[in-house]
């Protein structure tokens, strides 16, 4: 890493404010599954403290992940296997956590599917909400925070070798995740069929995670075959994100499109 003057001087630059904007878009399109988890993670809480949740949960994600880009090089020793299955399956702490992730986020989400599917949020609203801990809730959105993390911090170090930078694109995505985190909150709230669409994204982003920290337990031992770059590069197994956000980019666009047949049909029902 550079000296923070040095750090400072390049961020100063017309190539180092590209790479702050550059990097930032990447963190908000990292962070939409996030969004997504708090948004329907808070609305367990009573109304007053839905905001509250919120703001407590991203500001403290905030600090971890800012203290998990100081902290870099353990970042990057997480990749490196803790110990191997046989000869071709490694396990490293990324691989563990997003692992473990992943099986949590399916158990929540499945759960939230099962209460929304029973209508348990709709019968009895009053019950469901006192069982839930303000604490609890947080400490949800900070967990999940980290494990969505990974990604993010990784990106920042390859695009970036830049510190402040890095700090600096996260703090900005942190803060307009928080700002718009009300706004799906308070949309996903309002429209029930998107809320169960955004559960389904949820699923996919379980099994995303889960199948990443397998595919990375080949893809570990691959590196270290003793194989050339090229064809380390052509036996690993790459997961494409971008179809699973195109996908949901596509449903939300047709659900969009329901939801205006449903409004134009009310107003003609309303009319006659």
């Amino acid at each position: 890493m550079n000296s923070v003057f040095e750090n400072w001087a390049d961020l100063l630059t017309v190539n180092g404010l590209i790479s702050l904007f550059t990097l930032t878009l990447l963190e908000i399109v990292l962070g939409i599954d996030n969004i997504i988890f708090i948004s329907i993670t808070a609305d367990k809480l009573p109304q007053q403290q839905q905001k509250r949740g919120r703001s407590i949960g991203l500001m403290l994600a905030l600090i971890t992940r800012v203290f998990m880009l100081f902290s870099i090089s353990l970042i990057a020793g997480a990749v490196n296997p803790i110990f191997t299955i046989g000869n071709s399956f490694g396990v490293s702490g990324r691989g563990m956590i997003l692992f473990g992730g992943g099986i949590f986020l399916l158990i929540k989400t499945w759960k939230e599917i099962r209460e929304k599917i029973a209508g348990h949020d709709l019968d009895s609203p009053k019950k469901n909400l006192s069982t839930v801990s303000f604490r609890g809730v947080v400490i949800q959105i900070i967990l999940i925070d980290i494990i969505f993390s990974f990604d993010s911090i990784l990106t920042a170090v390859g695009l970036s070798g830049n510190l402040i930078i890095m700090v600096g694109a996260v703090v900005i995505s942190m803060f307009l995740m928080l700002l718009f985190s009300v706004v799906v909150s308070d949309f996903i709230n309002r429209n029930p069929t998107i809320k169960m669409l955004a559960l389904g994204f949820l699923i996919v982003i379980g099994l995303l995670l889960a199948a990443e920290a397998i595919t990375d337990g080949f893809n570990i031992m691959i590196k270290t075959s003793g194989l050339t770059e090229e064809q380390i590069h052509n036996k690993q197994i790459h997961l494409n994100k971008n179809y699973v956000y195109f996908a949901l980019a596509f449903s939300l666009f047709i659900e969009l499109l329901n939801m205006r047949e449903r409004k134009k049909k009310n107003e003609r029902n309303f009319g006659d």
